[in-house]
């Protein structure tokens, strides 16, 4: 049987998600067969009101970081660093449609939402996140280079929730929120700025241990079956607070438990800045 955009507002309804913004993090193939592809999950959200938001992270816009202003403990070997070469004279712009469909790709919906129209897509090089719908101006708005997560702080206020769809912890961008918000500072690194120039950006830890916070996070947690996929749908503020709690009490809770400079680097507090707040704002 097909999924259809019926079956997915449907879903919506069920879980008493209408009208609500929602952080998708997704596996199209996860559903089974979906009669029309990707735009039939995105219009079945849209039919009920909801604005949905993913992230739409590139890294192709990655330049080779300048010999100058290179962070310590910036979970990167800068003598051994490899980077694709295509991006090298790349300028990002908002109407932008590349995004990550490789390696670290982002999937079938995100690829598909950044060709819509009226699609709104965050002024961050290299960890946009783009969304449509009633509040998506509103949830993009604040995002800048160093300010990568501010959307999801922004889904938050507006009462937003995390939707994952037959994805797991690994792919919830949220828990770099929470990093930050437990005090580490997220890592850099180094895009072309519109003058042609170095721009630092924000850039998320390792994700590949945030199956170990489950456990804490899962009296939070609902659950339904949508075709074949599981959809775990989490409040965005109680999942910041829970999660943000308990990476403070527990930094190692985040580790993926193998030789990592990213885990060890983030865990250490994150990159040493020269000049700057931890937000990223140049000192007076």
């Amino acid at each position: 049987m097909s999924v259809t955009s019926s079956v997915i507002s449907q879903a919506v309804s069920r879980m008493n998600l209408d009208r609500k913004p929602l952080l998708v993090h997704s596996s199209l193939r996860s559903f089974g067969r979906v009669s029309g592809g990707p735009r039939t999950v995105i219009d079945g959200l849209l039919a009920q009101g909801c604005t949905v938001m993913v992230p739409t992270f590139s890294h192709i816009y990655e330049i080779t970081p300048p010999d100058e202003g290179r962070p310590l403990r910036n979970g990167i070997d800068y003598d051994t660093y490899q980077l694709d070469p295509a991006g090298t004279k790349l300028i990002y712009s908002t109407n932008s449609n590349k995004i990550n469909d490789t390696k670290y790709s982002m999937g079938a919906i995100p690829k598909f939402l950044l060709s819509m129209d009226g699609r709104h897509r965050g002024n961050q090089p290299r960890g946009s996140f783009a969304a449509i719908g009633p509040l998506a101006a509103e949830l993009i708005a604040p995002q800048s280079p160093l300010d990568m997560f501010s959307p999801i702080d922004k889904l938050s206020s507006l009462g937003g929730m995390v939707v994952l769809m037959g994805v797991g912890f690994t792919r919830m961008t949220a828990l770099h929120l929470a990093e930050k918000m437990s005090g580490r500072v997220p890592f850099r690194r180094w895009v072309n700025g519109e003058d042609g120039k170095p721009l630092q950006v924000e850039f998320g830890a390792c994700s590949e241990g945030f199956d170990n916070l489950e456990p804490i996070l899962s009296d939070l947690e609902e659950q339904t079956m949508v075709g074949n996929s599981l959809w775990r749908i989490f409040p965005t503020g109680d999942l910041l607070k829970y999660a943000s709690t308990a990476i403070k009490e527990n930094p190692m809770i985040t580790h993926c438990n193998k030789e990592c400079q990213h885990c060890d680097d983030a865990i250490a507090g994150g990159p040493i800045l020269i000049g700057e707040t931890q937000t990223g704002q140049q000192k007076s």
